[in-house]
């Protein structure tokens, strides 16, 4: 047998400390930190709960600045394996029929905000060394369970944890899809604003992070009773899902829509309700009625997901299109915000997308600042890494590892050439609703991918280097 197959063992404790750290709303705020907790106070305490398990189990941990921390099963002289995932979450967002922080079990179904992105991952991480340890196995190497608290805000986590801890000689993080994506695009995040830009938009709302597809928008607008009325039919013919009412003494209407959320790497898979929202507003107010960023918005990104008005619309037979993605729009006493995620191929160049943009940001009164440019990442398809992974996922699953590229960024890029993304999905599974609400996984699945994750980590430390 297989020994990935050994993880089978502990699936009543693997549910149950998932249940435990499910529990922690551990979303991400480095807008809000707090001292020693870079992330603010649910995601440290996320961190620390898994650490703490880790020890309890009877391994050596380490807590680096609650930016990240390891789990170490010392099993080896000399360098390190490792299994890097996270414990922080994106937004709970709205439409949740169970309880986002409760793991519900359903129809052979795992819901809970987490259960696929990344805390499934990091808890059968875990549990791993775990068999790993109990079984005396050892090899070349030591293996490490890395944790990071900020994965889903930029990443920096990993940075300041590896300015204090080497850097594994081969790794995978489990936040992606089987075969092996050995190819990412490019990543990124930008904001565009105006200040003292004062137009009918009262007040504008919509989105939580950069990298998710926003799926509610509201804007209150100063407008006289017959722009109401004509914004009301704007809304009408266009067949969106929204709500508006209208305030005769203040001369103001509210105007909520609702889209559909989606990871921020596959924005076609969403309704941006941002955008929807300001395409219906550009039908009825002029530019110089919207203020200087919505119109620039509504002219330059549209409903489109490819970045053609913007101009930097391209692809490669390697990984695929640019997408582009409004994450988040606010607008409040005349200062106005965006923040956008752009994912671009590996042969496209970063630095070329980003003088377009100011350019044309520039023309229009708009000002430009990149918060982070990730450059691609690509391992080679013979490389030991790539190698000792597909066999572990053709041991158990008797089918051969594809190469695959993606739009989304991983914890790979944090160790390029050493690390790539494999699972936890599966080729030819439905929708899960990652960054969504009803976030779920297949059980049975979720146990599949355990055994892989075991064996992987079991031929990393046997592996000669």
């Amino acid at each position: 047998m297989n020994f990935g197959q050994t993880i089978r063992e502990y699936e009543t404790e693997i549910l149950d400390y998932l249940a435990e750290l499910i529990a922690i709303p551990s979303v991400s705020h480095p807008d809000q930190p707090l001292p020693g907790k870079p992330f603010g106070e649910e995601s440290a305490r996320a961190l620390e709960s898994i650490l703490s398990k880790g020890a309890e189990l009877g391994f050596s941990v380490k807590n680096v600045g609650n930016y990240a921390g390891h789990v170490s099963y010392d099993c080896g002289e000399g360098d390190y394996a490792a299994v890097l995932s996270h414990v922080d979450v994106v937004p709970v967002g709205s439409g949740w029929e169970t309880d986002p922080f409760t793991l519900t079990e359903k129809d052979g179904l795992l819901y809970g905000r987490g259960v696929l992105d990344d805390k499934g991952s990091a808890v059968i991480s875990l549990f791993c060394l775990k068999a790993l340890k109990d079984h005396g196995v050892l090899g070349n190497r030591s293996i490490r369970c890395i944790f990071g608290a900020g994965e889903e805000v930029g990443m920096c986590d990993l940075e300041h944890y590896f300015a204090e801890e080497p850097l594994p000689s081969l790794s995978f993080t489990p936040d992606g899809e089987y075969g092996i994506c050995n190819r990412e695009k490019g990543i990124l995040h930008f904001t565009l604003e105006t200040e003292q830009d004062f137009g009918v938009i009262h007040s504008f709302t919509g989105g939580y992070v950069a990298n998710a597809v926003p799926d509610t928008a509201q804007a209150v607008v100063d407008c006289t009773q017959e722009q109401c009325e004509r914004l009301q039919q704007a809304a009408e013919s266009s067949g969106e899902d929204y709500t508006l009412t209208y305030d005769a003494q203040l001369g103001r209407a509210t105007v909520t829509v609702n889209g559909r959320a989606a990871h921020g790497s596959k924005p076609e898979d969403g309704h941006n309700a941002i955008m929807v929202l300001l395409m219906l507003l550009s039908r009825v107010f002029v530019p110089e009625q919207l203020g200087k960023l919505p119109s620039f918005l509504a002219a330059y990104i549209k409903m489109e997901t490819d970045g053609t008005s913007l101009s930097i619309a391209q692809s490669d037979a390697y990984s695929g299109s640019v997408t582009l993605n409004v994450g988040i729009l606010s607008i409040e006493e005349g200062a106005a915000k965006a923040t956008i995620d752009i994912r671009y191929p590996v042969t496209a160049s970063g630095e070329a997308i980003i003088e377009t943009i100011c350019q044309q940001a520039k023309e229009h009164g708009v000002f430009y600042q990149t918060m982070e440019n990730l450059a691609p990442l690509y391992a080679e398809a013979e490389s030991p890494l790539v190698t000792v992974l597909s066999e572990a996922y053709e041991s158990v699953t008797g089918e051969k590892a594809t190469l695959y590229a993606t739009g989304g960024g991983s914890y790979a890029r944090c160790i390029p050439g050493h690390c790539v993304a494999f699972g936890p999905l599966f080729p030819g599974e439905p929708n899960r609703r990652l960054h969504e609400s009803g976030e779920h996984m297949d059980k049975e699945l979720f146990f599949r991918h355990a055994e892989i994750c075991l064996e992987a980590m079991y031929r990393m430390i046997q592996i000669d280097l």
